[in-house]
C-alpha cells in the first residue's frame, strides 16, 4: 500500500512511471450517530476499509473525503455538502489522477446519502475523458450479508472493531423493522432519505446494544473478502454490474 499523502513527489512519481497504479478515494460523511458512536463513523469504518483493501491490493490510497451528503439528519448535527458538491469533488480528482496518469480509481463510499451523487460517476468520467479513466464506485454494505443500520448492531460493531472511540453505556434502542413487511421497511426507508430523526426518533435505526467487538471484526472480514474479491473482477473487465 502507498498512502498518497505521506509520500514524496520524485519516488511516487518513479513508481507511477514504473508501473500502472490504482487509486482508491474512500468517501465518508459527518453527521450523528446517536450518543453512544462519533459523528465521524461513517468516515472511520469506510477509512479503515479502503486502508486494509490498498494494503491488501497494493492500490494508492487517496485521503478520506469526511464530508458528505447528510441534510437529512437535520436537526441532529451534520456537516453536509451538496450532491453536485460531491460529484465534482470526485469528478475533479479523478480527472486530476488521470492527469497524474493514473487511470483506474475505486472510490469507497460508506455513507448511504452519498449514492445519488456517485451514481453513474463512471459513465460521466468515462465520457469526460474519453474513455481513458476507469472509475469504479462501490458501497461497502453491499459486500455483506447483514442488513445495514445506522448506529445499530452492524455499525457499532464494526466500531468496535476499528476504534476505542465508542460509550457502549450511552447506547440505546433505535427503530427495529423486526415484524414489518419489505414495503413497511421500504417506506421509512423512503421517508428517513429526508427526515431521519423522524423515523428514528433518536437518530438511531437498530439496536446497538449487543454489540460486540468479536461480531465487528466477523463482518468487516467479510466485507473485505468479497469487496477485494469484486475489485479483482472489476479489474480484470468480468463485471457486468461494475457500479454498486
Amino acid at each position: 500500500m502507498v498512502e498518497i499523502k505521506s509520500q514524496f513527489d520524485p519516488e511516487l512519481r518513479k513508481r507511477i512511471v514504473k508501473k500502472k497504479q490504482v487509486a482508491v478515494i474512500p468517501v465518508g460523511s459527518i453527521e450523528q450517530h446517536g450518543p453512544h458512536l462519533p459523528i465521524s463513523t461513517d468516515s472511520d469504518i469506510v477509512t479503515e476499509i479502503a486502508r486494509q483493501l490498498s494494503e491488501k491490493e497494493n492500490f494508492l490510497l487517496l485521503p478520506t473525503i469526511t464530508y458528505g451528503v447528510s441534510y437529512e439528519h437535520a436537526p441532529f448535527f451534520n456537516l453536509s455538502i451538496k450532491e453536485s458538491t460531491l460529484n465534482t469533488v470526485i469528478t475533479d480528482l479523478c480527472t486530476s489522477l488521470l492527469a497524474n496518469n493514473i487511470r483506474t480509481i475505486f472510490v469507497i463510499n460508506g455513507h448511504h446519502g452519498n449514492l445519488k451523487p456517485l451514481k453513474n460517476i463512471d459513465e460521466k468520467l468515462q465520457k469526460l475523458s474519453k474513455n481513458k479513466l476507469d472509475v469504479f464506485s462501490l458501497s461497502y454494505w453491499h459486500f455483506m450479508q447483514r442488513e445495514f443500520d445506522h448506529a445499530g448492531f452492524v455499525e457499532t460493531s464494526l466500531m468496535l472493531a476499528i476504534s476505542k472511540n465508542i460509550k457502549m453505556k450511552l447506547a440505546k434502542k433505535g427503530l427495529v423493522t423486526d415484524g414489518m413487511n419489505k414495503s413497511q421497511i421500504s417506506s421509512l426507508g423512503r421517508l428517513a432519505t429526508k427526515s431521519f430523526p423522524k423515523v428514528t426518533k433518536n437518530g438511531i435505526w437498530g439496536d446497538p446494544r449487543k454489540a460486540t467487538k468479536r461480531e465487528g471484526q466477523i463482518i468487516l472480514d467479510e466485507i473485505m473478502k468479497n469487496l477485494e474479491k469484486k475489485c479483482q473482477t472489476c479489474l480484470t473487465g468480468h463485471s457486468s454490474k461494475l457500479h454498486q
